[in-house]
């Protein structure tokens, strides 16, 4: 399993990104155009742009995905089919945003949905996969309890003492009030969990006979939502594009070249050891700006790993926090410095604060009041790739093209303007997943998400 995500904690002096290892977040990366129209109609389907592929049938109300600020649909950025193992119902998450240049840094231009669909099969399958793994606890605490037995050293049945388990009438722990372990005692309960690295799974098994009754229904249940007759059809979208995941991997640390004008530092434990020198380096001239944003020349060097992602997924992970802004401060909040001294003036020096992730500073969910988890993050390669797509689909001629710049620049406001800016959208869902099972159809939840502007 891979490690926790490394930014649990945040500092301008973190030098932890510095790793050889694969973590724990799922990147989403574009994976070219969908063509097929049955793949279009599949919410098992992770996409980007295009219309959205519902669960079930009625539709939910195209109010979704309506902006609060101007009042009109929104395209569909992400659907990321995004199922639990532990719970029963099918899921997808839906992130849809504004492009209207006036919406741009309000709040509501960036809204999140998750659709839930109890699946009964998958529920049935869910109980006796629970059943299945509490009879092999007990079969493996059986096992550990006799290896134990037999590994016990032998009691001399003469010595004061001895032990009452090689009494030959078995009565010797009853009269002294003892308990003989049974090893055929029930062992505590341990709870099952069935959650992937990241959260997201095909629910996939052996069994694949109850699978594919479970995946039947949910054929089914996709071929009802079909957007035919329905006003999503006519809604604005960008080109469909597959979605596909690679896990995120943190290559080593390049080994830094001293140069010839390069000043050696004997006292530097962390230098790097050489046969001329057994100092650090450091350039002359070197200053150190006070105007760099560190979190966002942290978010750049990781992204820059993978330069093509457009989502990082992590359900109850920790966001990466693109600036230095108020969501940053609210997210990471600096921790009280140490207290300045008062007897007299000395000089000290303090150590780097470290931020930590604080996810009570989400508000909890409406529905449940229960607590939110961070699930994903857009990034913002997500913009130039739908953007490159919807300029690949619509090919202008030249009087088309003179007439989309001069009207461009008639509607040089942000009115008029089109385009999204911001840097990344954030979602964090319930961290129960509440639902109504016995409903019937679908359950919409809207999700909190906070947006980092590109300044």
């Amino acid at each position: 399993m891979p490690p926790p995500d490394l930014d649990d904690t945040w500092s301008d002096s973190d030098d932890e990104l510095e790793a050889d290892q694969e973590t724990a977040v799922d990147l989403g990366v574009p994976d070219g155009p969908v063509d097929d129209p049955a793949i279009l109609l599949d919410p098992t389907v992770s996409r980007l742009g295009g219309h959205p592929s519902f669960l079930s049938s009625p539709h939910p109300s195209l109010a979704h995905a309506t902006c609060t600020n101007c009042s009109q649909p929104m395209e569909l950025l992400i659907q990321i089919w995004c199922p639990l193992e532990e719970s029963p119902n099918d899921r997808a998450l839906y992130v849809w945003a504004c492009a209207n240049g006036s919406c741009q840094r309000k709040e509501g231009s960036v809204r999140a949905w998750r659709e839930l669909r109890f699946n009964k099969k998958y529920a049935e399958k869910l109980e006796r996969k629970l059943a299945r793994r509490k009879a092999k606890e007990l079969e493996e605490a059986k096992a550990s309890a006799e290896v134990a037995r037999k590994t016990l050293p032998k009691s001399n049945p003469f010595a004061l003492g001895a032990n009452s388990a090689h009494d030959p009438f078995g009565l010797g722990s009853q009269i002294f009030g003892g308990t003989a372990a049974s090893s055929e005692s029930t062992p505590q309960h341990v709870q099952a969990d069935f959650t992937g690295s990241s959260g997201t799974s095909s629910r996939g098994e052996s069994d694949s006979e109850e699978s594919d009754d479970a995946d039947d229904v949910l054929v089914a249940g996709m071929q009802s939502a079909s957007l035919a007759d329905s006003p999503w059809k006519t809604a604005p979208a960008y080109p469909a594009l597959y979605l596909s995941t690679v896990s995120e991997y943190l290559p080593p640390p390049s080994k830094v070249k001293v140069s010839s004008g390069a000043q050696t530092d004997p006292d530097d434990e962390k230098a790097p050891k050489g046969n001329d020198n057994s100092g650090g380096w450091d350039l002359e001239g070197y200053g150190d700006s006070l105007d760099v944003d560190h979190a966002f020349e942290r978010f750049s060097k990781r992204v820059s790993y993978e330069g093509e992602q457009c989502l990082r997924y992590e359900r109850k992970g920790t966001p990466l926090p693109f600036a230095s802004d108020k969501v940053f401060d609210r997210l990471f909040p600096l921790p009280p410095g140490p207290p300045a001294p008062v007897t007299k003036a000395a000089f000290m020096v303090a150590p780097p604060r470290k931020r930590t992730y604080v996810a009570s500073s989400i508000p909890p969910c409406p529905i449940c009041k229960g607590s939110r988890v961070f699930e994903c993050q857009l990034m913002p390669n997500l913009i130039n790739v739908l953007r490159a797509s919807e300029g690949e689909q619509k090919k202008l001629t030249d009087e088309e093209r003179r007439a989309e710049i001069l009207r461009a620049l008639r509607n040089a406001g942000a009115s008029g303007r089109r385009g999204m800016e911001w840097g990344t959208c954030m979602v964090f869902s319930c961290e129960k997943d509440c639902s109504e099972e016995d409903a019937g159809g679908s359950i919409w939840r809207e999700e909190y998400v906070l947006v980092q502007w590109d300044e």
